[in-house]
Formats: structure tokens, C-alpha cells, sequence
């Protein structure tokens, strides 16, 4: 409730409903929205407050002609979203949200004019909720070098998530589409899914966020603290590959991504998508992580996936992020890139330099701070690395030498 109530003290009536869903979401680490929902205490406070959903709109997938609006229901529902298009009323879906789903349901929007901002509406069970009044999808521009936006930071944590005046300068900046990609509202639950679950219940509550998402498109990846805990990757110790499994089942529900990984089967969360003039690349560090071997840090398939997408790129900028560092500037590389696989970090930037890929801006994480690295190349290359990791307001450690 600290938490809750840090930036922004929350209602008698909120609290006593995210204590419901917490207390629903305690009884067992299996626990899922299909308990909060059959939870007696929790449906008479949702009656009795007049709740018409739990999480949502959460824009994602945008695209020119339009984008994906996510939203979690207070019980199994009938989900449709409703805008104006070239003057006339659409209505796209139904698409069910379900217990396996955990109560998700994502409607496609398409048919958008690209360069357009497009309010709409969101009904359940042909009841329209209640959103943000600028709740409205603005597609990409036509042109492919026209000027458009993309904001990045990772390390909100449970704490920075709902801060209004850090969601508001975001807002203000009016983004097309903004990356996250690491340590985003779940803190350390390791394998207990309901409170990985109870988290993301807390980052719905928020208005802050709220705000954010229901038109700025997000696209995320994980770092450690929402993957496991702190500096974990891959089977931790004492754990198996279904706690894994069920820590990504979260994950890819509570999220709206164009893509996760390999898919079910494969595992993981890493994406390639399109904003603009931009390929967006997020890796995932942590999934397929081992603790030594060729390629020990995203795994070899990753690796392979990523040298493919790579190369497959057509747009003046590829953005690259990863939710660790790619250079070892900050403590001594701990976690990163160069303690775990140099060698692959360097083939990755051997193909750039080999193929002559330009644009190649790179994205981090972890190291609580905002800083900005040049990484000179014997080449002749310099790569260019962002790492604003202060969205949930913590300091971090130096850089380890100033003139980085």
C-alpha cells in the first residue's frame, strides 16, 4: 500500500479493491485473474464501486493504418472498440476476453489514415467503460523520413510506474510509440505468479499510467527484477523450465507486443517491429541465458534471430535495446554483455561494420542512472549507446571512467 499510494494517495474505495485482488492473488503462487474473479470480496466491491474492467486501454502493435488495444475485463466479456473512420462509425471485434486468457482480450484497429489521430471508445458486453477523455491512436506518418517520435527508458519498478508528473513530460512530448525494456512493474516475485500478476494489477491502477498508455503505443522487454530477481537469467537456481515458462505466460498476457520470442513452444520475448521509419529490435537477455558456451547470453537461436533481422533491415535507423548494457562502462560490466559473452557482442558489431548497416542507435538498461556512451571502433565505427534507466527515480553507479 506504500507503494501504492506513493506518488498519489490512492481512495478508500481503491485501496480496498487492489487489497481484494492482492489478498485473491496471495491465496496461492498459481493464482490468476480467473481467482480474483470468482474472489466474493472482490466482485462485491467491483458491484458495488461500479468497476467495468481492471486494466486498460494499453495501445500496442501500431502500425500506418492503425494499432492493438489491450484490456483486462472483471470477468470473462465480449470486448469491442469503436472510432470514426473516413467518417463513419466502426466497430472492430468482438474478441472475447477469458479465464485463459486471464482476462485479456486485444482488438485490432485497422483502416486509419496514416498521420491521424483517431479517438475511440471501448465497450464490454456492449456496455461502453470508462477511459481517459484522450484515449486516441495517432498512426505514423506517410512519408517514411517525416519527423516522429519514439521515447525510451526502462527501470520504472513498481514505484516509478505511478508517477504523474514523469508520465506527464512523456506525454507532453507526445510520442508516437514508446519502448520499454526492462524492470517495468514487477519487483522480484521470482515464481510466485499471482504476485507477478498482483503487480501488474497495482500498474492498472495507476493514473499515471493509465494516461500513458491509453495513447502512447508501448512495446517492452524484461531485465531481471520482472524477469526473477536481481542479476537472475535463465533456470535459477532451485527453479525449473515451467516456473520459466509461467513467469513468460505473464508476461506475454499483461503486455501488448507484436511478438514474444519463439512463440510458445520456443520461449523467450524478444521482438522486430516497424515504427516509421524505425526497425525496432528488443532483445531478451535473460530467458535464454546460460552461464557460459557460444552465444551464453541470448542463446544461440537469438543470436541467429538476430544477425537475420539485422541484416533483413530497410529503414534508415535501426533501434537496438537491450535490457543490460552493451558496453561495460558502468560497473565494470557486471551483468552485461562483457562479463557474460564478449564474443558475441563483438560479432553482432563485426556484421554492422562488415554489411555497413547504418543507423544503429543502442538501447540499455539496469545501471539506475541517464547517461550516454560513445563506443569507438577500431573500424572506424562509433556506436552509440543510451542508457536512461531512471524512470523509477533511483541513482545509480558512475560511469567507471569519465572520459566514457
Amino acid at each position: 500500500l506504500e507503494t501504492l499510494n506513493m506518488w498519489e494517495q490512492k481512495s478508500a474505495a481503491e485501496i480496498a479493491l487492489y487489497t481484494a485482488i492482492y489478498n485473491a492473488l496471495a491465496t496461492s503462487p498459481d493464482a490468476s485473474f480467473a481467482t480474483v474473479t470468482a474472489d466474493k470480496t472482490v466482485q462485491h466491491l467491483v458491484k458495488e464501486q461500479g468497476v467495468t474492467h481492471f486494466g486498460g486501454p494499453m495501445l500496442g502493435c501500431l502500425a500506418p493504418d492503425g494499432a492493438k488495444v489491450w484490456i483486462r475485463t472483471i470477468r470473462p466479456a465480449s470486448v469491442t472498440v469503436h472510432m470514426v473512420v473516413a467518417g463513419k462509425e466502426q466497430v472492430f471485434g468482438p474478441v472475447k476476453s477469458t479465464l485463459e486468457s486471464d482476462l485479456t482480450a486485444i482488438v485490432a484497429i485497422t483502416g486509419l489514415k496514416p498521420g491521424t489521430t483517431s479517438p475511440y471508445r471501448v465497450f464490454v458486453d456492449e456496455q461502453e467503460i470508462k477511459i481517459p477523455a484522450h484515449a486516441a491512436i495517432t498512426t505514423p506518418p506517410a512519408e517514411r523520413m517525416e519527423a516522429m517520435r519514439i521515447a525510451f527508458g526502462t527501470c520504472q519498478h513498481r514505484w516509478g510506474i505511478g508517477h504523474g508528473e514523469n508520465s506527464a513530460q512523456i506525454r507532453n512530448h507526445k510520442p508516437h510509440a514508446m519502448l520499454m525494456y526492462g524492470d517495468v512493474a514487477v519487483q522480484d516475485r521470482r515464481n510466485n505468479l499471482g504476485m507477478h500478476r498482483a503487480d501488474y494489477a497495482m500498474r492498472d491502477l495507476h493514473p499515471a499510467w493509465r494516461n500513458l498508455v491509453c495513447a502512447t503505443p508501448v512495446y517492452t522487454s524484461w531485465d531481471d527484477h520482472d524477469y526473477f530477481d536481481n542479476d537472475l537469467w535463465g533456470i535459477p537456481k532451485g527453479y525449473t523450465d515451467a516456473d520459466r515458462r509461467g513467469v513468460r505466460k505473464v508476461f506475454t498476457q499483461a503486455w501488448n507486443n507484436p511478438a514474444y520470442g519463439l512463440g510458445d513452444e520456443g520461449g523467450g520475448i524478444f521482438q522486430h517491429t516497424r515504427i516509421g521509419p524505425c526497425d525496432v529490435i528488443m532483445t531478451d537477455n535473460r530467458y535464454f541465458r546460460t552461464a557460459q558456451g557460444k552465444h551464453c547470453f541470448l542463446g544461440p537461436e537469438q543470436m541467429q534471430w538476430l544477425k537475420k533481422t539485422l541484416l533483413a533491415c530497410q529503414g534508415p535507423f535501426i533501434i537496438m535495446s537491450c535490457g543490460t548494457m552493451w558496453s561495460d562502462y558502468v560497473s565494470n560490466g557486471k551483468d552485461s554483455w562483457g562479463k557474460f559473452d564478449p564474443e558475441g557482442r563483438e560479432e553482432i558489431f563485426q556484421l554492422i561494420e562488415e554489411h555497413k548497416i547504418p543507423g544503429v542507435l543502442l538501447l540499455s538498461g539496469d545501471r539506475h542512472g541517464t547517461r550516454a556512451f560513445r563506443i569507438p571502433r577500431p573500424s572506424g565505427y562509433e556506436f552509440y549507446e543510451f542508457e536512461p534507466a531512471c524512470l523509477g527515480g533511483r541513482s545509480g553507479p558512475p560511469a567507471t571512467n569519465k572520459k566514457w
